[in-house]
C-alpha cells in the first residue's frame, strides 16, 4: 500500500508523454520540488484536465513511485488565478518558474521559500504597471536566492529580504533597484547554473 501525500503546490511547467499523459514540475509546500506524472490527463474525459495546468496553485495528492511521483487527485485553491490570466503578470511568473526549476532539485522541503512564492504571487496578481512588475520580479528573485542561501548578510537589502511580502516592498525595491540587481547577478553567478 502506497502512502498518499496531501499538500499544496504550484505547477511550474509540464510536458506531454505518450498519448494522453503529462509530466509536471510541481513546487510543493511539504515536499519541495517534485517531478510527477498524471496518466490520461489530456483525454477529454479526464477530471483533472482543467485542474492540472501550468502555473496553477492547487491542493494536490501524490504517491511516490519507484522513479517519480504520481498525481492521484487535485483540486483548485481558487487563489492566484489572476496571475496567469494577465499576459504581463504571466511573463513574470514564467521567469520565476524557470528560475525555480533551474535552482531546485529533488525532494527538499523549503516552507519559507514556498510561503514567499505564494505571497509574492499574491502581490503580483494585483499589479499592472510595467515598472512595478519589474520591481516585484526583482524582489521575488532576491528572496528566492536568499531562501536558498545564495545571499548573505547584506545590510542594505535586509528589509527587502526579511520584511513580510507586501506591496510596500515594491516601492522600496524601486529605490534600491541598482543594489538589488547587483546582488541578484552576483548570487546567480555563484550558483554556476
Amino acid at each position: 500500500m502506497h502512502h498518499i501525500y496531501h499538500t499544496e503546490g504550484v505547477i511550474l511547467g509540464s510536458r506531454g508523454y505518450g498519448e494522453a499523459g503529462k509530466y509536471y514540475f510541481i513546487f510543493t509546500k511539504d515536499l519541495g520540488m517534485i517531478y510527477a506524472s498524471a496518466q490520461g490527463v489530456r483525454k477529454m474525459s479526464s477530471k483533472l484536465r482543467f485542474i492540472l495546468h501550468d502555473f496553477a496553485y492547487l491542493k494536490i495528492d501524490l504517491v511516490q513511485g519507484k522513479d517519480f511521483w504520481r498525481v492521484t487527485s487535485a483540486s483548485k485553491t481558487n487563489m492566484l488565478e489572476g496571475v496567469y490570466k494577465n499576459p504581463s503578470t504571466l511573463k513574470v511568473f514564467f521567469n520565476i518558474a524557470r528560475l525555480l526549476k533551474r535552482l531546485l532539485a529533488g525532494v527538499d522541503p523549503n516552507t519559507a521559500l514556498f510561503t514567499d512564492l505564494i505571497n509574492g504571487l499574491s502581490v503580483l496578481e494585483k499589479l499592472e504597471q510595467e515598472e512595478n512588475l519589474r520591481n516585484i520580479e526583482a524582489v521575488m528573485v532576491l528572496r528566492i536566492l536568499n531562501n536558498l542561501g545564495y545571499i548573505g548578510g547584506d545590510k542594505v537589502l535586509e528589509n527587502l529580504i526579511t520584511s513580510p511580502f507586501e506591496e510596500d516592498l515594491i516601492y522600496e525595491a524601486s529605490k534600491q533597484r541598482r543594489d538589488v540587481l547587483k546582488e541578484i547577478n552576483k548570487a546567480l553567478k555563484e550558483t554556476h547554473l
